[in-house]
């Protein structure tokens, strides 16, 4: 019995995290049954209850419900095992759907989000500022989404701002749209001596976890921002991808033009069939080490903040982006 009503509770925890709005009971009860599941709309209400009481909901009134951060997150404990490769799908899926325009500098890009207070991300400012200036962030760009804004289905609390940082996984789209498929390898932990790289020290594989390999790194304290940017000796997050030998002119260039529109992010780009700081590469490739997109705010962790961070946040708008060095003037809005 207590089996049956959790995989109750997690179904209508899913319908609330697949959709784009607050859901009422009747809602949820129809887009239930359209995917085979006998229930009836007084059933969900008192699962809802349930759910509300646990936090693991919000009630948004008449409207109806909307899942909590801490029912995301009860969402894909339950399904670690299902996630297996998940991150590799995920890549593929906001690859996809990335509508980014090169040329015309519109679209959407692929952000990573950070919730956190402004007050507390306002004193960081100035080490945040410098990961920025030395080159370690995905580009130049940053944006901020205030309390109530909706990211996919990742809503930011009130008295929170949302941080968003380009994530690397742009790169993908902007590739693609060219006709460049892209093969991400691993994300991974690069040490710098003098500010240049000279090794991975640690690697998950994406087509392995459940969980973006830089959030693991943060969370468990292993990177080294700070000594990066004091003296250039540190462990910074990376990836691993890989392209068709043919395309290094074209990924070259996509680079730099990527670079001069503030976005860009590749570290180094290899020779085809040749390992790239002993990586080796499939034969008829080339590989490429990116920067990772959450570095920027991996220096809250290591400044004693804890920060729900979460890599391929979602899509937004490129305009609603603005360069790092605005980011002292902008967060005044957002402190009373």
């Amino acid at each position: 019995m207590q089996e049956k009503r959790k995989s109750k509770e997690l179904l209508i925890l899913n319908t609330l995290k697949n959709s784009q709005k607050a859901l009422s009971s009747a809602k949820i009860a129809e887009e239930l049954i359209s995917l085979g599941h006998e229930i009836s709309e007084r059933t969900v209400r008192l699962y809802l209850k349930q759910l509300l009481s646990e936090s693991l909901t919000t009630s948004n009134g008449k409207r109806g419900h909307i899942i909590s951060e801490k029912g995301l997150k009860e969402l894909d404990s339950s399904k670690v095992i299902e996630k297996v490769g998940f991150l590799s799908a995920k890549i593929d899926q906001m690859t996809y759907r990335m509508n980014f325009d090169l040329n015309t500098t519109s679209g959407d890009v692929v952000i990573n989000i950070t919730i956190v207070e402004p007050k507390i991300f306002a004193q960081c400012i100035p080490d945040i500022i410098k990961v920025f200036a030395d080159g370690y962030a995905m580009g130049n760009m940053i944006t901020f989404l205030g309390p109530g804004e909706r990211l996919e289905h990742i809503t930011i609390p009130e008295g929170m701002i949302g941080v968003g940082t380009v994530c690397s996984i742009t790169l993908n789209g902007v590739l693609l749209k060219h006709g460049i498929p892209t093969n991400s390898r691993f994300g991974g932990l690069l040490e710098l001596v003098d500010k240049k790289p000279i090794r991975f020290v640690e690697v998950i594989m994406y087509d392995g976890t459940s969980i973006d390999p830089l959030e693991v790194f943060i969370r468990s304290g292993m990177t080294n921002y700070m000594g990066a940017i004091k003296t250039g000796n540190g462990r910074i997050g990376a990836s691993f991808r890989e392209f068709p030998a043919e395309s290094r002119d074209t990924v070259e260039q996509l680079g730099e033009k990527l670079k001069r529109i503030g976005l860009g992010g590749l570290v180094t780009i290899g020779r085809p069939g040749q390992s790239v700081l002993d990586i080796p590469v499939s034969e008829g490739r080339i590989g490429a080490i990116v920067i990772g997109g959450l570095n920027p705010v991996s220096i809250l962790e290591e400044n004693g903040v804890r920060a729900y961070s979460r890599a391929l946040g979602g899509l937004i708008d490129f305009n609603r982006l603005f360069r790092y060095d605005e980011m002292e003037s902008r967060i005044r809005q957002f402190i009373h």
